[in-house]
């Protein structure tokens, strides 16, 4: 039997969840094309989402697994489903109504080093050196598979900008969501943070639909979008969020997030499959650069000391 502690088990994990999770910027610009804003196609995203999660909550309830957690690790929690749940989902979703889906993935993933650099400065974490390898490897073929995408964007146009800085915020929020959830998954496990935070995330788009004035028209949009959005729900929705979470739960928050620096050549070759978007030389290598980047990052055999605490139950 395999031993699910192993660090390229957890390696794994956060690999299949930053495919999953890549095909969510293809899925939206496509509803894009049929006028939906973004809070009604949250919710729908949520809506379809929900009862995953509420099944996963419901089984966690039932494992007789102890709670270790105090009043402010519920307000935190709750902070980090609105915010960094909900919060990082809208911005992004907006950010995408204005930018490419390549660029919205080479300043989304800005994340892993945003985690790495927050962890060391609140936690006083030190960055080791095949950390800073992982981060500088990845992130060159990064900018290689995504600068022709920059250049088309035009940068100089006011919705661009607009549109990349939503994006920026929704990464900012995602790192900060990513360093304090290594610190809680521990004392809830996995699963049950994992059916808490999407939950009170879905409850938080719920509530912001709701005030949006945008029910009347739900009934009346095309099939297409419902399938998109229920898509949308378990690909790029539930299956990525337990992956990710169990993959944290491994490796702890920092590598989880360098590995899953993959996300933007995963976005691409998705948008050549689905979108008819073509690939070059230069996005091969660059793609070979950040998987020599994630190998990096998965191949230490054994946690430091400090992260110990993040990754046992």
């Amino acid at each position: 039997m395999k031993d699910s502690s192993h660090p390229y088990y957890g390696a794994m994990l956060v690999l299949l969840s930053s495919v999953a999770f890549s095909s969510k910027a293809i899925m939206v610009k496509l509803a894009y094309v049929y006028h939906i804003d973004t809070e009604t196609l949250i919710a729908l995203r949520m809506a379809f989402a929900i009862p995953f999660f509420a099944g996963l909550g419901w089984w966690t309830m039932h494992q007789g697994v102890p709670m270790d957690m105090t009043g402010k690790d519920w307000v935190t929690l709750l902070l980090l489903a609105v915010v960094g749940g909900y919060g990082s989902m809208w911005l992004n979703f907006e950010g995408l109504r204005y930018v490419s889906a390549g660029l919205e993935r080479v300043i989304l993933f800005l994340y892993p080093t945003l985690v790495v650099a927050m962890s060391a400065v609140f936690l006083k974490h030190a960055i080791t050196r095949r950390e800073w390898f992982a981060m500088v490897t990845s992130y060159a073929g990064v900018v290689l598979v995504v600068c022709h995408d920059v250049e088309l964007a035009g940068l100089d146009s006011a919705d661009t900008l607009y549109g990349a800085w939503l994006v920026l915020l929704s990464a900012i929020v995602y790192a900060a969501y990513l360093l304090v959830s290594g610190q809680l998954i521990p004392k809830l496990g996995a699963s049950r943070f994992t059916a808490m935070t999407m939950s009170l995330a879905a409850l938080a788009s719920a509530v912001h639909f709701g005030t949006s004035g945008s029910f009347d028209h739900v009934v009346a949009l095309p099939n297409a979008v419902y399938v998109l959005a229920f898509l949308m729900a378990l690909i790029a929705t539930v299956l990525p969020s337990v992956l990710m979470n169990m993959g944290i739960h491994q490796l702890g928050s920092r590598k989880a997030a360098l590995i899953s620096a993959i996300g933007p050549v995963a976005t691409i070759v998705l948008a050549y499959l689905f979108l008819g978007e073509s690939l070059s030389w230069i996005q091969g290598i660059g793609t070979a650069l950040v998987l020599v980047g994630v190998m990096a990052v998965s191949l230490e055999k054994q946690p430091r000391a400090h992260e110990a605490v993040e990754t046992d139950a």
